[in-house]
């Protein structure tokens, strides 16, 4: 694997864990959203900080362990954050924190056990 590679993988892996961390000091996911001056831009800057280390990502071999959809949605997501930020459904972002990261999380700390 490239070390650049595992140096990006690291730092979503620390991204995530700081969203998770904003989650539970404002009670939950939702409660964190809602919050404009601080949770939410955090947040969000998070994820588009996970997205733009995804696509700098070169080794195949570290790619195809991530649901390709996950890559794309991270990509997608940071692309209407960047344009539409105020326009961005926030729902959609509460089932990413929710259900998606969990998911690449795991695979980020299988990878790094190995």
């Amino acid at each position: 694997m490239f070390e650049r590679d595992m140096q990006r993988i690291e730092l979503i892996l620390k991204k995530i864990i700081m969203i998770e961390e904003i989650v539970d000091s404002f009670g939950g996911v939702s409660k964190a959203l809602e919050d404009k001056k601080l949770a939410k831009p955090a947040s969000m800057m998070h994820l588009t900080a996970i997205a733009e280390q995804f696509s700098k990502l070169k080794d195949e071999n570290l790619i195809v362990q991530f649901d390709a959809n996950d890559i794309k949605g991270a990509i997608a997501t940071r692309n209407f954050i960047a344009h539409d930020y105020d326009g961005v459904n926030l729902s959609f972002i509460e089932a990413i924190i929710r259900e998606r990261l969990p998911i690449v999380k795991s695979v980020i700390e299988d990878i790094l056990k190995r």
